[in-house]
């Protein structure tokens, strides 16, 4: 969950809810659809929690779930937005558990941004520790060289 409200509202862990548990998987549509109605309502709901109180030189957006999200923070921060969408194959996330549920995991929150977004960064995380260094370094001076 982006925050705790969803599990403030349904009287569930939030804690419990960021890991990638069973807990998480049995309340994971509920929250995509609580989402969904939230963002109906206000597209820039979420994109202002992450950013309330906040200012920053530079904003590296990790985790936006659709083009509304990436568009708000480019409006709202122009060239200050490093965009950054992290990878895996399918075989890599079948190893860390990963099973395909329809309705959730072809649902816009989950593969809204796989087409059609131009991102700053790519990070490949197949296992390869090396691999994954190498690139959040050069994500990192990129970063500081802007700073």
């Amino acid at each position: 969950p982006t925050d705790p409200l969803y599990p403030q509202e349904h009287g569930l862990d939030f804690q419990r809810l960021l890991d990638a548990s069973t807990y998480k998987e049995q309340h994971r549509q509920g929250m995509i659809r609580w989402g969904e109605e939230r963002r109906s309502a206000d597209p820039g709901f979420f994109c202002r929690m992450a950013v309330e109180g906040a200012a920053q030189p530079v904003w590296v957006v990790s985790d936006a779930r659709r083009l509304s999200d990436v568009e708000w923070f480019r409006k709202a921060y122009g060239d200050t937005v490093q965009t950054v969408r992290v990878v895996a194959s399918e075989e890599t996330r079948k190893r860390r558990d990963w099973v395909f549920v329809a309705g959730v995991d072809d649902a816009e929150s989950e593969c809204g941004l796989d087409q059609g977004v131009a991102f700053d960064w790519v990070i490949t995380n197949d296992g390869d520790q090396g691999a994954l260094d190498e690139q959040l370094g050069a994500l990192l001076r990129s970063v500081c060289g802007c700073l």
